[in-house]
């Protein structure tokens, strides 16, 4: 679809030209872009839009929108956000995936964005606030949540405030506090510690002390007692308390509602791809989220009216704030809009998509598959550049495989995997109906032996039947590990060796040498990715061949560890492997080396100084998965 230059925004005449992010803060009802140095505030008073473009296939673009609402914006700006973010899409040739973003209740795509995170401001450009940089400082508390993405929301500054579950940051004019609660997991403590660091650079001008307080550890160290008199004293705090933004949204039957003339009508039957016809738009209401579909040659008038109908919808239902709204375009839909059909045509290519799949919805692994979580087919294998992940904040629980049993793997060994073992994984997440999910694995390391990989798919069957065939069940190879089964593991660290019974008396029998890691061995690690769908670390042969400039590595020896960061590596890429460090060796303190700045202790630890090929560790090639059936004959 073409729309004409005369319904398009200035603002938005050359746009999507590029791979990253373009922001514009709504201003007296315009679009002005944002200055890249703003890139991350967004102010409670405002709406903006946001723009991020993707490679995709061929060279092509994959484009994504999301307008953002600020909780003291008022209707009529957020109102502009959404009509404007149409004619943003008209502008790149209507193909983008549309997200409407509340604040507090954003999306972890949108989150993920922003670098470490976002962090809403008070005021706003017509909100009559002052700016933040503009108020006397005071004292704030902020609360910090997620591991793969963290969500920082401001609480009142009092000990009321406080929990034993979660990371809190106490931001004052001299230092900047972090409150370890006695529940909280170390990925949350390691993202609260990069927020920490954002807020130094970016309000104290990198000038502030920093001081860390972990819950319940009350002596004489000066953070945790200046921390407690900032609140009055120490005394006891209460148990943690859910506020609106943790509310879990039900989901509700699929209604279709068509957009003729203005109205929103239901129709009836049953959903088809055949329901949408290519000259209207169309409304998909699913109780927790609402689709916007529009057809190809619909008018971008069209498409702004659906899309203040949807706005209405949710004013008048007074739908929960955290209510998504995903608008897409005929031929580029996403996975999820897909499977609320009954049925869905195989296409003809295969697309893209980026979007945040699978929530709650179907197993992850058996989408990719396109498939339910019952097996029924619900349409094509997608070939997806950013794989649907499954619902985050469940429960893992790990076994390692020990002779004929299963041995339960400790809360802080959880992601030390051994090559030379057999482990057992059971992930349990609610889905949007509050349904239980399970994701069932045996993970094989590819130096354990026969027994004990029988013995993983034995005792992992008859976990299955224990919960009456519910889970999805997989069977995952060292090296071979999805994306899905990674992203679980925060962070995931793969070590040579083993410590089950089975992989110690192979050693013996054989009289091999035991590479088994261990807290005061030599190692080398390899980091080669920080995202979160392949960040997976390597132990490999501690020889200087085995560096590459494009990684990091962590030299563990002795009691020592250096960080060793290639001259092509990139920052994020630095930052995991500080955190791989402390996984390893809670306390450690780290040398940092630079590729050619080497000291001659590192060079000993493996062996001697010697040039290396720069080869980087890549994960073996994983075909495109097969669905086979099966029948018996009972001749």
């Amino acid at each position: 679809m073409s729309a004409p230059s005369k319904v398009i925004d200035p603002a938005f005449q050359v746009v999507g030209q590029r791979i990253g992010i373009e922001i514009w803060r709504i201003e007296d009802f315009q679009p002005v872009p944002l200055s890249k140095s703003d890139y991350g505030k967004f102010y409670s008073g405002d709406s903006y839009i946001i723009l991020k473009t993707s490679a995709g296939k061929g060279g092509s673009f994959v484009y994504d929108i999301h307008f953002w609402i600020g909780k003291d914006s008022s209707q009529d700006e957020y109102g502009t956000a959404a009509i404007k973010a149409v004619e943003l899409d008209a502008s790149i040739g209507g193909r983008a995936v549309q997200h409407r973003e509340i604040q507090g209740h954003e999306s972890d795509k949108f989150i993920s964005y922003f670098k470490p995170c976002i962090i809403p401001l008070e005021g706003g450009f017509a909100s009559g606030f002052k700016k933040h940089e503009e108020e006397k400082f005071e004292n704030r508390l902020y609360i910090c949540r997620g591991k793969r993405v963290v969500r920082i929301k401001q609480v009142p500054f009092a000990r009321s405030s406080l929990n034993h579950d979660d990371v809190f940051i106490l931001d004052t004019e001299s230092k900047i506090y972090q409150f370890n609660g006695a529940n909280s997991n170390i990925q949350e403590r390691a993202k609260a510690l990069e927020i920490v660091q954002y807020l130094k650079d970016k309000y104290h001008e990198g000038k502030c002390d920093v001081g860390l307080v972990d819950d319940g550890k009350l002596d004489s160290e000066s953070d945790s007692g200046e921390f407690w008199v900032l609140f009055g004293g120490f005394a006891p705090i209460g148990k943690k308390t859910f506020g609106d933004d943790e509310i879990t949204l039900k989901a509700s039957t699929p209604k279709l509602y068509s957009f003729v003339e203005g109205e929103l009508k239901l129709e009836d039957g049953v959903l088809s791809k055949e329901s949408l016809e290519n000259n209207r738009c169309y409304l998909l209401d699913c109780g927790s989220e609402l689709f916007v579909w529009v057809g190809r040659v619909t008018q971008v008038d069209d498409r702004k009216a659906v899309t203040k109908a949807a706005e209405d919808l949710l004013t008048k239902e007074t739908r929960p704030k955290a209510t998504r709204v995903t608008k897409v375009i005929q031929g580029h839909e996403t996975n999820t809009f897909k499977t609320k059909f009954d049925s869905w045509p195989a296409v003809t290519s295969a697309l893209v998509s980026s979007g945040e799949e699978g929530r709650g919805i179907v197993a992850a692994l058996l989408k990719q598959q396109g498939l339910s979580a019952k097996g029924a087919s619900k349409g094509p294998a997608i070939n997806e550049e950013t794989p649907p992940l499954l619902e985050g904040g469940g429960k893992i629980e790990v076994w390692r495989i020990n002779g004929s049993a299963k041995t339960p793997v400790p809360k802080e060994e959880t992601g030390k995997f051994y090559s030379g073992d057999c482990y057992i994984m059971l992930y349990t997440y609610h889905s949007n109906d509050k349904k239980e999910e399970y994701f069932l694995a045996c993970w094989i390391g590819k130096d354990s032996i026969p027994d004990d990989q029988a013995m993983a798919t034995r005792l992992a069957n008859t976990m299955w039947g224990s919960l009456k065939g519910r889970p999805v069940q997989g069977r995952i190879y060292q090296g071979k590990e999805p994306p899905q089964f990674i992203a679980l593991f925060q962070p995931m660290v793969v070590l040579k060796g083993g410590v089950s019974t089975g992989y110690k008396k192979l050693v013996a029998e054989k009289n091999l040498n035991d590479e088994t890691y261990t807290s005061d061995c030599t190692a080398l690690i390899q980091v080669s990715s920080a995202s979160v769908y392949n960040n997976k670390a390597v132990q490999v042969d501690a020889v200087a061949e085995s560096l590459c400039s494009s990684d990091c590595f962590l030299l563990q020896s002795g009691n020592s560890m250096f960080a060793w960061q290639g001259n092509s590596s990139s920052f994020e890429l630095q930052q995991w492997a500080t955190k791989i460090a402390e996984y390893l060796k809670p306390g450690v303190i780290l040398k940092y080396t630079k590729e050619g700045t080497e000291s001659s202790s590192f060079w000993s630890a493996i062996g001697g100084k010697q040039s290396f090929g720069g080869k980087k560790l890549t994960q073996e090639t994983i075909r495109d998965p097969h669905l086979y059936s099966f029948s018996f004959n009972k001749d």
